[in-house]
């Protein structure tokens, strides 16, 4: 069986959290009394000065910035390989003349916590998209030379207009030049009542499934034909919705009038062999469709630690595993016979992202 690897899990790392403790608008970490807890602030909606110290935000603890916290995770859900990634809201909010020093800082930082456990842990790096396109580019051909860099992480906004944005073009190049996967994961555009409830449930997948879309109607996969991007939390909607947006673009007369006939590639190809989608869906049904347009070798398991964990520490001592794994690790095997189960749990990660893992058995 081949190791089991986690392409969807986050850290803080000690330097990002020392940005956040000394920052007084969004993102931000500090206390509110009475509750002596430190609580993570990264969304405008949750910065209510009206609202209880219990609500805004949600609390952090070491298990967001403490490696070794990362690990017993991984021990105890029985993970071999993590490829960690910076969580939102990244370095997007940083001022245009410190995006580049600071990422690069973030990210050497990020690759020597991998090299402390070599083997079980590699990264995708994060970019300084406030910064310039020529610092950004810089940037991703600098991280493809760091040992354990596997790709980058990046938000929907891109530079600030979209990732249809054309200035991107030279990061895209950059990009698909040095063979780096993009790790695609949602931030922006988020309800903002009920709690985290509809923003993580339905606003994430929205704003990737539109983020998505607007790449593929403005044929960025038809100029970058290389570009591989791994889609969080199984692609948003978009493996219900693809079939509808090609659809929509054979029907729209406007639209077909401004596409290069010759040169556009169907949405259906485009998900095939450019798209990875994580196996973050907590569902069979959900991972099914996933398959129906990615293939199953072209998913990938995935756990979105340190986030959606137990809601106790009555609830994480009875359950022993955290729900969130366990369902994901319930929905892929009813998905997948045993040869999918092992590709998705990792066989398709080491392969895809180059983590030249030797095969191994490993408990569930």
């Amino acid at each position: 069986m081949t190791k089991i690897v986690d392409v969807h899990t986050h850290v803080y790392p000690p330097s990002y959290m020392d940005i956040l403790r000394s920052r007084t608008t969004v993102p931000y970490v500090r206390t509110f009394p009475p509750d002596p807890s430190s609580r993570l602030i990264i969304l405008p909606g949750e910065d209510d000065s009206g609202a209880s110290s219990t609500v805004r935000g949600r609390p952090i603890g070491p298990e967001y910035f403490n490696i070794s916290k990362k690990i017993a995770f991984m021990d105890d859900h029985g993970i071999d390989i993590s490829v960690i990634s910076l969580a939102n809201p990244w370095l997007d909010f940083l001022p245009p003349d410190s995006a580049l020093p600071t990422a690069q800082s973030v990210n050497d930082e990020m690759d020597r916590l991998c090299g402390t456990f070599p083997g079980r842990l590699y990264a995708f790096g994060t970019l300084p998209l406030s910064g310039s396109v020529d610092d950004i580019v810089q940037e991703v051909k600098r991280l493809s030379g760091l040992t354990w860099m596997r790709g980058v992480i990046m938000g929907t906004s891109g530079l600030g207009k979209g990732l249809d944005d054309p200035r991107l073009d030279l990061v895209w190049k950059a990009l698909q030049e040095t063979k780096q996967t993009v790790f695609l994961h949602p931030h922006y555009g988020l309800p903002k009542e009920y709690g985290h409830v509809l923003p993580l449930a339905m606003g994430f997948p929205m704003e990737t499934t539109i983020a998505v879309s607007r790449m593929i109607l403005s044929g960025v996969w038809d100029r970058w034909t290389e570009l591989t991007v791994l889609l969080a939390h199984s692609g948003g909607t978009l493996p219900f919705l693809a079939g509808r947006l090609e659809s929509c673009i054979l029907h729209d007369g406007h639209m077909m009038k401004s596409l290069d006939v010759e040169k556009r590639r169907m949405v259906w190809d485009i998900l095939k062999k450019n798209i990875l989608l994580d196996a973050v869906a907590y569902g069979e049904a959900g991972l099914k469709a996933a398959v129906e347009v990615a293939r199953r070798d072209r998913i990938l398991f995935g756990t979105d630690h340190p986030f959606f964990p137990p809601l106790t520490k009555e609830d994480e001592v009875e359950q022993e595993k955290w729900l969130s794994v366990t369902a994901n690790y319930k929905a892929i095997r009813a998905a997948f016979d045993k040869e999918g189960v092992e590709a998705v749990l990792g066989g398709n990660a080491v392969r895809l992202l180059r983590l030249h893992s030797e095969e191994t058995t490993s408990a569930l």
